[in-house]
């Protein structure tokens, strides 16, 4: 497999970034994208240049030069879009959040494993490498014991549909709330004590902005915020015994700094220069695939599972259940 190619399942907007960074990057091609419309899926084709261009999902499905599907399609159709991908022995690197529940992503991984299908999550932080910069620099002790971090993502999203309505399973957590929640169980982990949350909802019940503490069994603590009402300025904060650490953009991880107990910075680290930041995910998918693995080591399926469960129980305690979930 000299250059992995990339059938894209979608014609929307993350699909067309997706597109520009198989274009753009080393050893993977855009070869195709699939949509219900195939004009709309030849316009996608002439306008991020990509090779072929189908009408049907199932026609790309069927052709036999496609090495991976990117799932860039609501997260509602996932769990039927990916089933779709493994029927067809198609690996699959499915765009977050996985699915909407935990029993959704389950029942797909499940499917995946009894089929022997390659699957995993396309969470784009897990998979870069200034994750393991950031979590080399928290471990070395520069700031001491570790005990608080803050994380927050918002962006003003009220005008796109998927976010307001409930039958889109919309809401802020699903979308942008994933982040900092991600960003708390890849640098404190997951032996926690008890997960509280405080959403403000919408007229048409889904969640617009919400806070979420975490408490640790070892007394450390994580506070989030998420939004879909305004700009946020998307900080993570590493606070510890000695100093802290301030990571600058935690849907994409562009650099840290790190300050003493006089306030002074002692420390700074940017990110490796970047095609979009979605090379990362594509160059482990291939790696992955060549050693014939069904998933891969940056986000393995039992991550995955966490972060919808965590999910369902954050959705839980605003009584927030889809209507195709009742």
């Amino acid at each position: 497999m000299s250059k992995l190619r990339v059938g894209i399942l979608g014609a929307g907007r993350i699909a067309a970034v997706m597109a520009d960074t198989l274009v753009r990057m080393k050893g993977a091609t855009a070869y195709a994208v699939a949509s219900r419309s195939l004009e709309k899926a030849q316009q996608f084709a002439k306008d991020n240049k990509v090779e072929v261009a189908y009408g049907s999902y199932e026609d790309m499905l069927r052709d036999p030069k496609v090495d991976l599907v990117y799932v860039a399609t609501p997260h509602t159709m996932h769990l039927a879009h990916g089933k779709m991908c493994i029927d067809f022995g198609k690996p699959v690197l499915m765009e977050k959040p996985f699915c909407v529940n935990e029993a959704q992503a389950k029942e797909l991984l499940d499917y995946a494993a009894q089929k022997k299908v390659f699957i995993t999550e396309a969470i784009w932080i897990r998979y870069m490498p200034m994750y393991q910069t950031i979590k080399d620099i928290m471990e070395s002790g520069i700031i001491g014991e570790p005990k608080l971090l803050t994380a927050n993502l918002g962006y003003e999203m009220t005008f796109k549909e998927r976010l307001v309505e409930p039958d889109l399973a919309g809401g802020a957590l699903l979308d942008v709330g994933i982040y900092p929640l991600n960003v708390a169980y890849m640098f404190f982990g997951d032996d926690i004590k008890k997960v509280s949350s405080h959403a403000v909802m919408t007229e048409k019940g889904v969640d617009a902005q919400e806070s979420i503490t975490i408490e640790y069994n070892d007394g450390r603590l994580a506070v989030l915020h998420t939004s879909m009402l305004m700009v946020s300025d998307r900080m993570g904060v590493i606070q510890g015994t000695k100093g802290f650490m301030v990571i600058e953009n935690i849907n994409n991880f562009q650099s840290v700094a790190v300050y003493d107990d006089k306030y002074k910075r002692i420390l700074f680290k940017k990110c490796p220069k970047q095609v979009t930041g979605y090379e990362y995910e594509v160059k482990s998918c291939k790696k992955a695939l060549k050693k014939k693995e069904l998933s891969c080591p940056e986000m393995p399926h039992v991550e995955t599972l966490k972060m919808m469960k965590a999910m369902d129980d954050i959705r839980k305690q605003m009584n927030l259940v889809y209507p195709f979930e009742k």
